[in-house]
């Protein structure tokens, strides 16, 4: 079980200038976003860092979905910086970016792909020791201050990958609820979509013990495990926060006790899910984001198509639900309650049902798009959507059921219209 060391409370921000004099930081990269360097999370940390003496330097160019063209562009400038610590400030591809610049940075003859996940990459372990990185969450929904994984769309072949490994998490998180004030609603909305799947995904996985074979050394044991009793916790934790208080987060911008629930709930799913894993609703969730033609999503500052994660996360969830749940059932109806579905009546092979229902009333209250077709897909899509979810082993051979091309097929065709 591996996780970050975690700081939370309104304000400890300002204490990342403190943190990293007593690592002895002499020279920092602090990375964000163009919207964010505009904005207090960004100006507290650099005010913390000026404060306390730590010399630094600000990359701001990361994407909001990265690509490895920008990847390697944050690693050039990390190269370069010859940074002894990183702080990042930013939602998932901010702390994500970041991860990968520290990595390749302190393996400076690594190629790129050496450590992207397999089929895509090589997937090497990383033997190298890396810097310190203090992650600042500012969105509620990746968890990526909590884990060891950096995902981004490897465009050559128009899909979404990453790198997994306990190497790269952050060495601190510092989850400060006052952040989440500065979020759009719709941000707060998609970022919660990816807790909600992150915890199911992560509770309703392939058991630990049912994984084979053994990996012949440690080093091999890979990030994500399968569901399993200590990631159990976290998961169903995060779910039943999800369940009281994200549509209140949507609703009001400033209702500080939902908004700082559900930044909690991001690390609390960040942890299950960092060491269980997730599985068809992220490996479906890549191609939909990469292969985005027009839809820009509302309330998203950005100048490219973008399907948010958490969207491209959440529209394929009643469908895969509904196909899993004849693995675990009891686990699919004990979520489908914490979501507020009356399970007293219900039967147990009706499990998968019951619980897309919930979502469905779920996504439906929070007025998201009516399924895939609403983001401009059609069913003439579905054959590269399908091809775009094949290379994606490391979290699609994590679902309890596994799955054929058809399977896929009728599962993308299934999340057309939700409504």
């Amino acid at each position: 079980m591996a996780v970050s060391n975690i700081r939370y409370g309104a304000g400890v921000t300002k204490e990342v200038g403190m943190d990293l004099q007593n690592m002895g930081a002499k020279n920092v990269c602090l990375m964000t976003d163009k919207n964010l360097s505009q904005l207090p999370p960004v100006q507290i940390v650099m005010d913390s860092l000026s404060k306390n003496g730590i010399s630094f330097q600000v990359y701001d160019d990361v994407r909001v979905e990265p690509t490895d063209g920008s990847f390697m562009d944050a690693i050039e400038f990390a190269k370069k910086g010859a940074f002894d610590a990183y702080v990042a400030v930013g939602g998932g591809s901010t702390m994500d970016t970041c991860k990968a610049a520290n990595l390749y940075a302190s393996s400076p003859h690594s190629e790129f792909l050496d450590y992207v996940n397999a089929p895509i990459g090589k997937g090497k372990p990383v033997t190298v020791p890396l810097k310190p990185l203090i992650a600042v969450p500012t969105t509620s929904g990746t968890g990526s201050e909590t884990t060891g994984v950096a995902i981004f769309d490897y465009e050559h072949l128009k899909v979404k990958t990453g790198i997994a490994s306990r190497a790269i998490k952050p060495t601190l998180g510092l989850v400060d609820p006052l952040h989440t004030l500065h979020m759009p609603c719709q941000v707060v909305a998609n970022s919660g979509f990816d807790v909600l799947c992150h915890a199911l995904e992560s509770y309703t996985a392939i058991p630990y013990s049912m994984r084979s074979p053994c990996p012949s050394n440690p080093i091999q044991r890979p990030a994500y495990q399968g569901s399993n009793p200590i990631s159990d916790i976290w998961a169903v934790h995060a779910l039943q926060i999800v369940a009281k208080y994200l549509k209140r987060a949507v609703r009001n911008p400033d209702d500080l006790e939902a908004r700082s629930k559900m930044h909690l709930a991001s690390a609390f799913a960040g942890i299950g899910f960092g060491n269980a894993g997730v599985h068809l609703c992220h490996g479906m969730s890549y191609p939909i984001s990469g292969l985005v033609k027009t839809y820009k999503a509302k309330e998203y500052n950005v100048d490219h198509p973008l399907v948010p994660h958490g969207l491209s996360v959440v529209l394929t969830s009643p469908a895969v639900f509904t196909f899993t749940a004849q693995m675990f059932p009891e686990r699919h109806l004990e979520t489908a309650g914490i979501l507020g579905a009356n399970i007293r009546t219900a039967r147990i092979q009706d499990a998968g049902l019951v619980l897309a229902d919930a979502l469905r009333k779920f996504l439906f209250d929070l007025n998201v798009d009516d399924g895939l077709a609403a983001l401009g897909y059609s069913k003439d899509d579905i054959p590269s959507l399908v091809k775009g979810t094949l290379p994606q082993e490391r979290v699609t051979k994590l679902a309890p059921r596994a799955q054929s091309e058809e399977d896929l097929s009728a599962l993308f065709e299934a999340s057309m219209k939700l409504y």
